[in-house]
């Protein structure tokens, strides 16, 4: 996706997310709860923990349903043992998918993901066979009408941060998975809000995808996005703001 997609997607994903918050707030509190689990109730010591509250946040999850959702991971009995499975495929257009997953029973999870791709113009591959088209970064978007581009830039690369550009309104900026902390941390250090934090899957080469195979897949990704056990869903399309209405119509 290039930068412009990635943040149109985004903003279409917080839009939906107004009609089904429940179900949008469901996932990051389970993503929550895995995260202290795993690494602990301290976002400062667990980098995924502080991901997923940043991003908790830019989605306007209340405070007390985060710490609710650290308390519960970190608790004595903290529910059911969890695995986070990476399903991938292509979709139409050839587009490469990759689907994550949390969920308590994976044969389960898999047949009914499997089963999404097979009956909206997708199909399921093997592990491995598309991921190599995508690179696992951290994506940070700040609002450029608020905050000049060189105080940004200057800051978000002192910091550690790939690359910056401005476009549609919006900074994206790019960084490796480690250096993700130190960038979100400046940024905040700062007081620079930000509008989108996360560690996401992003696509090497984007591919422009035409009207039918567009709205297509946007109903693909529909169809995954509401799936309990979905957390998040990558793909490598570039997608007009056009198709992505005519694909809510």
């Amino acid at each position: 996706m290039s930068g412009h997609s990635k943040w149109a997607t985004t903003k279409r994903k917080k839009a939906k997310t107004d009609v089904a918050r429940a179900k949008a707030w469901n996932k990051l509190i389970k993503e929550i709860s895995i995260a202290a689990k795993l690494g602990g109730g301290n976002p400062d010591a667990n980098p995924r923990l502080r991901a997923a509250i940043l991003k908790s946040k830019s989605q306007s999850l209340p405070t007390k349903n985060i710490e609710s959702a650290i308390a519960k991971g970190t608790g004595a009995n903290s529910g059911t043992e969890m695995t986070e499975p990476m399903y991938e495929g292509r979709g139409p257009g050839g587009i490469a998918i990759m689907v994550q997953c949390m969920t308590d029973n994976k044969v389960r999870t898999v047949a009914e993901i499997r089963n999404i791709f097979n009956k909206n113009n997708g199909s399921m591959g093997e592990s491995g066979s598309v991921s190599w088209a995508f690179t696992y970064k951290g994506v940070i978007i700040v609002d450029a009408e608020k905050y000049p581009e060189d105080q940004v830039m200057d800051l978000v690369l002192e910091a550690g941060a790939e690359d910056m550009s401005t476009e549609d309104g919006v900074h994206e900026i790019s960084t490796s998975p480690e250096a993700f902390d130190a960038v979100s941390k400046a940024l905040e250090a700062a007081n620079i809000e930000m509008m989108s934090a996360e560690l996401s899957y992003v696509a090497n080469d984007p591919v422009k995808l035409g009207h039918d195979d567009a709205v297509k897949l946007l109903k693909l990704i529909d169809k995954f996005e509401d799936h309990d056990d979905v957390q998040e869903v990558y793909h490598n399309a570039e997608i007009d703001e056009a198709d992505m209405d005519a694909a809510d119509a």
